[in-house]
């Protein structure tokens, strides 16, 4: 029988560390560093409106969105607007974005359920359009280490396989 994997986009501040620390997580097959619901058409590097964020393709049969969803509030201030460690800026908010509606209600329950709900910033909304980064972007912290990121090298050695 042949796996059904499925997609959600993953939004923590800066897509190089978000991608290091979301390919080490057990269930996810693929990630792609990109940039997501913006407010204007991707036109020579014009990103307006635009998050960076993850492309998560995983195994629902081995990771949930909810387990993922507890992945990514270990590596975000989840009560930051337009901020994640130094970097700051609308391209910098936190989210969570799918094409499938069942994976935002099972988004929105993990944040509803939590004792800080009321001031959880996470956005949680549908994919309204997706632009896939530069291939210099793509892995990048694997590549170069020693690049700057808003997540600690420990963390991610933390969770890498």
């Amino acid at each position: 029988m042949e796996r059904k994997f499925e997609e959600l986009y993953l939004a923590g501040g800066c897509l190089w560390g978000v991608q290091a620390f979301v390919a080490t997580l057990p269930g996810v097959t693929f990630t792609e560093a990109g940039r997501v619901n913006g407010t204007s058409q991707h036109i020579d590097g014009d990103y307006d409106g635009y998050t960076e964020c993850v492309k998560t393709r995983f195994d629902p049969c081995v990771v949930s969105v909810e387990q993922l969803m507890a992945y990514l509030f270990e590596i975000i201030h989840p009560y930051g607007v337009n901020r994640q460690g130094p970097d700051v800026g609308e391209k910098y908010r936190t989210g969570v974005y799918s094409g499938n509606l069942a994976h935002l209600e099972e988004a929105r329950v993990f944040i509803a359920t939590r004792d800080d709900a009321d001031r959880i910033a996470v956005e949680v909304l549908p994919l309204a359009n997706y632009v896939q980064s530069a291939e210099e972007h793509q892995h990048r912290l694997a590549r170069f280490p020693e690049d700057s990121c808003h997540l600690s090298m420990e963390l991610l050695a933390k969770y890498r396989r």
